[in-house]
């Protein structure tokens, strides 16, 4: 019986020890910088990058535009909120891609975590692949 308990124990100590790290793999990242895969944009200096703040808040640098918005997540749903952009000098179709990507951020809904990237998902889905430097 005492074998038993012992196996009994450790089987579930395992199990929770399992679930705590699954849920920690797959938390929000919050107080992380994320780049959007995706191609290089001719005309582009980089792919645009997220950094969100311990509370949500972000903060955007895109194909040529910046600025500032909010995320609010509860489990797997997401809301987030641009905030007011500058609009630095860009070529039209980068403008037009950055507008396209505010826009789609607006409407996502649902969010997962896969390792080191995470999809942000509604009526397209955003993978971002999370900056480790």
């Amino acid at each position: 019986m005492q074998v038993l308990k012992f196996v009994v124990g450790v089987a579930v100590f395992s199990f929770i020890s399992l679930n705590i790290t699954a849920s920690a793999a797959a938390e929000f990242p919050f107080g992380l910088e994320m780049t959007l895969e995706t191609q290089q944009l001719p005309g582009a200096r980089h792919a645009p990058v997220i950094e969100i703040g311990e509370n949500g808040e972000a903060k955007l640098d895109l194909w040529c535009k910046s600025g500032r918005g909010q995320f609010s997540v509860a489990a797997d749903t997401v809301i987030f909120l641009p905030g007011e952009m500058s609009d630095t000098a860009c070529t039209p179709a980068l403008a037009q891609a950055d507008d396209a990507l505010i826009a789609g951020l607006g409407g996502v809904a649902n969010w997962r975590r896969q390792g080191d990237f995470v999809s942000l998902i509604g009526p397209a889905t955003f993978r971002f692949r999370l900056n480790s430097n």
